[in-house]
């Protein structure tokens, strides 16, 4: 599969700062002297500079353009931004991703789904549960919810690759908005079984709904790690 556009201008410019061509503190080009320069709109550009600046890579300042960041010397290994739209697949860019399928099935949704949806009793969700590995170790426990009327035939081909691919690739749908909320819990049945999580072990859950360009809510999901395996951090970049 090709790499998007916006995929090869991150991968452009992480290389010229890991060269030191950008060094911290320097001014990059602006958004239209990349796009001549490397071939692509200035609407990729500025995709691709959106998601360098939530890793915080870059920082933009308002009036002055985009600049090279300092190392953050706190990074982790785990660190996983908490205000991406993209899937485990492309936010750790490795090939090493698996997904084993737990539950996959169709029926209708609970008074609960129904409301995070915007659905009736009478419209079929999606109910998935995948376990993610990396390197064959266990990461994630995804629970998603999805409307079959916006995401049809999805099946476990699919649930084996990239959710998230399939929606954008091959429905050509984008995401618009979501809520994200990041809690402590404790671990259950799954965690246990699945993540090799002790019973007294704290989790960290992300329980999300995104919403598609035109408004319309087309995930509910809650995702569960060990407390030891990931972090959810946030780049803000002040503009005055």
């Amino acid at each position: 599969m090709a790499k998007a556009k916006y995929l090869r201008v991150v991968q452009t410019i992480v290389s010229r700062i890991k060269a030191g061509t950008y060094q911290a503190g320097d001014l990059l080009p602006n958004q239209q002297a990349l796009a001549n320069e490397l071939g692509v709109s200035r609407l990729t550009v500025k995709k691709a500079l959106d998601g360098l600046e939530r890793k915080g890579i870059i920082y933009k300042q308002s009036g002055l353009g985009t600049f090279v960041s300092s190392d953050i010397p706190i990074r982790s290994k785990i660190d996983s931004p908490a205000n991406v739209f993209t899937g485990l697949m492309e936010l750790m860019k490795a090939d090493n991703i698996k997904s084993k399928i737990i539950k996959f099935s169709v029926g209708f949704p609970n008074k609960q789904i129904q409301k995070n949806l915007n659905l009736t009793s009478s419209e079929p969700v999606y109910n998935i549960i995948r376990l993610r590995l990396v390197d064959d170790n266990p990461l994630v426990i995804e629970h998603t919810y999805m409307p079959v009327n916006l995401v049809p035939n999805l099946n476990t081909d699919i649930l084996h690759s990239s959710i998230y691919n399939y929606i954008h690739q091959k429905l050509k749908l984008k995401f618009g908005h979501a809520y994200r909320k990041i809690k402590a819990t404790k671990s259950d049945e799954y965690d246990q079984k699945y993540l090799a999580a002790k019973k007294d072990d704290p989790m960290l859950e992300l329980e999300q709904i995104v919403w598609l360009t035109n408004g319309k809510p087309i995930e509910y999901s809650i995702s569960r790690n060990r407390y030891d395996q990931r972090d959810y951090t946030i780049i803000e970049n002040a503009r005055f």
